[in-house]
């Protein structure tokens, strides 16, 4: 059974898993706005997190003009695979770093050697 949790609570869980990345990471973000959406997309319903957009290890001289990068957390998805609080607090912390680190060009494959799983 999915665990209970307002939008409000989880957004608040998402604020406190940005709160304990280093500060010197977060000063390097560029142009990426970090976003709490209920549902993943159709294609993909059990995905926790996504980002979209161009890693800062892509963008080149030409990159200027363009909308911000998007890291989507998911809530109703994170939800269903967590028995309580603890647990989301601990996938949602997992899901925040990992997003952040596509911004900076890591891969799937990178992190799942690095124990990110």
């Amino acid at each position: 059974m999915p665990v209970r949790m307002s939008k409000e609570r989880f957004e608040e869980l998402v604020g406190e898993a940005l709160d304990e990345v280093p500060p010197e990471l977060l000063d390097l973000m560029d142009n990426v706005v970090i976003l709490v959406v209920d549902d993943a997309p159709p294609d993909d319903p059990d995905l926790l997190g996504l980002y979209e957009g161009h890693a800062l290890t892509e963008r080149g001289w030409d990159y200027a003009g363009v909308l911000p990068d998007r890291i989507s957390i998911y809530r109703n998805p994170t939800l269903a695979i967590c028995d309580d609080e603890d647990d989301v607090v601990e996938e949602v912390a997992i899901t925040v770093v990992h997003e952040i680190a596509h911004h900076f060009g890591i891969s799937d494959a990178r992190l799942h050697a690095l124990g990110w799983d």
